[in-house]
């Protein structure tokens, strides 16, 4: 996920200071900021588990965005406190689809196939615009290509979301939905994981240079 790709090289000052980068940045932040409320909401109305835990990855590049444009030059402890909360959050969210996910197999499920594909294909758009956005940006720092990179296997879970919303429109089941909604929040807590681990780490760094 977006959470442990995109990372790395968050505090270099070139990336940090050119103009059309953080413009395109900010024009990422806002458009991956909708798409999470558009996807969160869309899953709980339809029943897609799929849906909530590809809104994680939104959830995700906002919070990268907005840590490379917002604290990427300060100090180390406070982009470690920051990271720490983001990855505290991305764990809360797949903890929460990973269960919603599981009762829907005990349960039984019927998730809205059109309202998966229909989001799916949205979501797959934007990904695709944002990486386009900022393709010209992938030979850049190791910050630059990784944001690029993101953006585009983001595109991959946004395929899964409409694969399984074809399988269950022609079987009628909504196994498929939450096979894939538990494969993305195991995802989502391996990144969530690495980011708060990481955090852990740095904070214990900046501690002992104080």
């Amino acid at each position: 996920m977006a959470d442990s790709c995109c990372d790395s090289s968050c505090s270099d000052d070139t990336a940090r200071n050119d103009p059309s980068w953080r413009r395109a940045l900010w024009i990422a932040l806002v458009v991956n900021g909708v798409m999470f409320f558009v996807e969160i909401i869309a899953g709980a109305a339809s029943g897609s588990r799929s849906l909530q835990a590809d809104a994680l990855d939104f959830l995700g590049d906002s919070a990268n965005y907005a840590i490379s444009l917002g604290v990427a030059g300060m100090a180390l402890v406070w982009r470690a406190r920051t990271a720490l909360v983001k990855g505290l959050t991305i764990l809360t969210f797949a903890l929460g689809v990973m269960v919603s996910a599981i009762w829907g197999l005990v349960v039984g499920t019927q998730p809205d196939p059109w309202a998966m594909t229909g989001i799916g294909a949205l979501a797959l758009v934007t990904n695709v615009s944002v990486a386009l956005l900022l393709y010209r940006f992938r030979s850049g720092d190791a910050n630059m290509r990784s944001v690029w990179v993101c953006s585009r296997n983001d595109a991959i879970n946004n395929l899964l979301v409409i694969g399984a919303g074809f399988v269950v429109l022609r079987t009628d089941s909504g196994l498929a939905d939450l096979v894939v909604a538990l494969i993305m929040a195991l995802l989502g807590l391996q990144g969530g994981w690495q980011v708060v681990r990481q955090a852990r780490y740095e904070l214990a760094a900046s501690g002992a240079q104080a």
